[in-house]
Parts: structure tokens; C-alpha cells; sequence
């Protein structure tokens, strides 16, 4: 089969396609004929040297992926094979074939297109585990993303207001905030040009839960922003990985910092996220109330372009590639 690597860490023209066997199911997993995956933050860095794959897992990239269930190892019910399916992964998407236990493989939502359904899965167990699961929002509460153009961005705006709370976003363009008001974004901050603690104050809202994927560079300003008992999530390091956290005022507001990360986690975590996905999630995914958004599409061998892409930060949404 066609795969993607980086032998050695680089830019784009690291990544290198080429022949590698199809992987064969262990105990537990299955076998997925791979239609569409997505292209994440985190294979960028990973793909730069600096977020290496979990030990014994798959050098080839990539974190989600579409296809079919072609063949399962021992303990999988044999009836599996054939079922369209997402697959939440450790690594191993950018292929024609990837390996992934079973529990982390669910059915596919009914009605998407292949490239939709390949850009679905990482951002939705994102969004649900971190948001929903660990900060609890709640119908009329206000949820704040930093990145709000992103694949977990628009993920993230349409699944709060599906569930009844209110959105507020950053964003680095008017066009992006655009399209962040139509997926029902009320506020809408350029982070180019505007402080978000200043434009939440003046509109009057703090915020019960930020989603945020910068890190240090937001740490002081997302605590200043939060509500009385706000919660605030940091699931990426854009903007560095150190900096300084002002106690008395987190202590004052009653509010909570939490870091966290899917791709290390225990399978069993991983399929115990899947399976409130599906039960929560893929209504509002087959109701339409949440649409995955997908910028362009990539063949594997334009793998390079993809990142390219990602890098520059111009799209909004998802980019996917169709092996």
C-alpha cells in the first residue's frame, strides 16, 4: 500500500509516499480500506520532529480517517467487515489501509460524503471530550474558541449552539469571522487587531468555558476573561509552552485550568469518548445541525501541499486527503 512518512524531521518536503505493507489486525483490532483522512495541527509538528507517535505505534501519519472495515483480528466480531466507518487513530491515516482497535472504530454518520467523514472524527471526540465531557458546558452558558476558523473551530460553534450555549470566537480575518457568524458565532474578535479580554468586557460576557489552542501566549488574558466558575481547556501550544498563572485571581473567579491531550491516551479512553460521539454527536451530524466543514482536498501525493496549506493558516475548516 501508499503511505505517508517523514524518515527524517523537516518542512513539507519531508514527508515522503511510498510502499509499505498493509498492516495486519492484532487481537481487538480491525482493518480499515481507507477512502479519506484528515490533516491535523498535530501531524505538522509531529511531521517537524517535535510530537513523536506513541511508543509502539505506526510511524506513518496521520490521526483520523474514512473507509471500510475490510478485515478484523481476534475478539472483533467477524459481521464488522463491510461496515463504513471513522476511525479515531494513534497514527497511521495518511495510507491506504491503516490497523486501529476496534473500540476507537465507529460507524460512519449517514449522508456524508467521503472527505466530510474523514475530517470528522478527531475534531468531534476534540470538541466533545474536552468541552462537553471534562468542562461541562451547558445550555445558555457562553463558550469561547480561540481559533474559531480551525477544523476543531468550526466543530466546536456548531456543536455548542446545538447544544443551546452561546459562542464567541478569535479568528484572523473579517472573511473568517464571517464564516464564523454564519455557523452562529454571536461575537467575533480579530485577533490581529483587537485584545479579546477588552471586546468580551465591553459586550458584557465572560466566558464559562474557553477552548483554547495557544497555550502560554493566552494563559494570563483566557483567566482574566472567564466567568465566575469558569473552565478553561488548553488543548494545543501554539503560543508556547510556559507561562505565568495568576493564582489569587483563578482562586477569586473559582475557575479551573486543565491541559489536555487524545492521542496518548489508553484505548479504552478512547473508545469510551467514541462511544458518547456517536451517541451525542451523530444526531446533530445526520439532523444537519452540524455540517464538517472542508476546505480542499489533496491527493496523497500532494501530501506536501496539504501542510503547506496548513501552515500558512489560509483555510478554514478541514484539509483532506483521499488516498
Amino acid at each position: 500500500m501508499r503511505a505517508v512518512t517523514t524518515p527524517d524531521p523537516g518542512g513539507p518536503e519531508a514527508l515522503i509516499t511510498g510502499d509499505h505493507p498493509v498492516p495486519q489486525p492484532a487481537a481487538g483490532e480491525v482493518l480499515v480500506r481507507v477512502v479519506a483522512a484528515g490533516v491535523n495541527r498535530a501531524d505538522v509538528l509531529q511531521r517537524q520532529g517535535f510530537y513523536n507517535p506513541p511508543p509502539g505505534s505506526t510511524d506513518v501519519l496521520g490521526l483520523e480517517a474514512a473507509g471500510t472495515i475490510v478485515a478484523v483480528g481476534e475478539g472483533v466480531d467477524a459481521s464488522r467487515v463491510g461496515e463504513e466507518v471513522v476511525a479515531l487513530l494513534a497514527g497511521g491515516g495518511y495510507a491506504e489501509h491503516v490497523a486501529a482497535p476496534a473500540g476507537q472504530v465507529v460507524r460512519r454518520p449517514a449522508g456524508l460524503e467521503d472527505a466530510a467523514a474523514g475530517g470528522l472524527v478527531e475534531t468531534a471526540a476534540t470538541v466533545w471530550s474536552n468541552v462537553f465531557m471534562h468542562a461541562g458546558l451547558r445550555e445558555g452558558e457562553t463558550l469561547l474558541v480561540h481559533g474559531g476558523s480551525s477544523g476543531i473551530g468550526t466543530t466546536a460553534i456548531q456543536m455548542a449552539v446545538a447544544a443551546g450555549a452561546r459562542v464567541a470566537v478569535t479568528v484572523g480575518s473579517e472573511a473568517k469571522a464571517e464564516f464564523c457568524r454564519e455557523l452562529g458565532a454571536e461575537i467575533t474578535i480579530n485577533y490581529r487587531e483587537q485584545e479579546f479580554v477588552d471586546v468580551l468586557k465591553d459586550a458584557g460576557v465572560s466566558p464559562d468555558v474557553i477552548l483554547d489552542n495557544m497555550g502560554a501566549k493566552y494563559l494570563d488574558a483566557n483567566v482574566r476573561a472567564l466567568a465566575t466558575g469558569g473552565r478553561l481547556v488548553v488543548i494545543g501550544m501554539q503560543g508556547g509552552v510556559k507561562g505565568e498563572l495568576d493564582l489569587g485571581r483563578l482562586l477569586t473567579k473559582r475557575a479551573s485550568v486543565a491541559a489536555t491531550s487524545l492521542r496518548a491516551r489508553p484505548s479504552e479512553e478512547k473508545a469510551a469518548i467514541m462511544a458518547e460521539v456517536v451517541e451525542h454527536v451523530w444526531p446533530w451530524v445526520e439532523s444537519g445541525q452540524l455540517r464538517p466543514i472542508v476546505h480542499e482536498t489533496f491527493a496523497l501525493d500532494q501530501v506536501g501541499d496539504a501542510h503547506r496549506t496548513m501552515e500558512a493558516s489560509t483555510h478554514i475548516g478541514k484539509l483532506v486527503l483521499l488516498p
